[in-house]
């Protein structure tokens, strides 16, 4: 590393990713916005919820099974990410490295299992 101090024109790449992505989502909504179609029937402006007839009142009870999947997924998903920098940087770790990550995959199994075992994923 030649220097330690960042310069403002270290951060140009970052600046130019940004106004490109920023002008791609932007310019993709306007362009789609003055060349696609503007018909309006009562079917397109009618609420659509996953291709299901909507009947009804939106207020009435439903299972929380999915609302806990989806929190379950939330979570399992967090804690898998937390092994992407070990795999990284398992070689400077060693072997002390190596036994946290068994012990967190340890942790991570029993947390598991406890959702098995209560039954949390069955739509029964």
């Amino acid at each position: 590393m030649e220097h330690a101090n960042s310069m403002p024109i270290d951060y140009l790449p970052i600046f130019i990713q940004l106004i490109v992505a920023v002008g791609f989502g932007v310019g993709t909504i306007i362009i789609t916005h003055l060349i696609g179609p503007k018909v309006r029937t009562e079917n397109k402006l009618g609420a659509f919820e996953s291709g299901v007839e909507v009947v009804g009142n939106a207020r009435q009870p439903f299972s929380i099974k999915y609302f806990l999947v989806a929190i379950l997924f939330v979570i399992f998903d967090v804690e898998v990410i937390f092994m992407y920098p070990w795999a990284v940087n398992f070689r400077e770790m060693g072997l002390q490295g190596l036994i946290e990550m068994f012990i967190f995959m340890g942790l991570l199994l029993l947390g598991f299992i406890y959702v098995i075992k209560k039954k949390a994923l069955n739509w029964d």
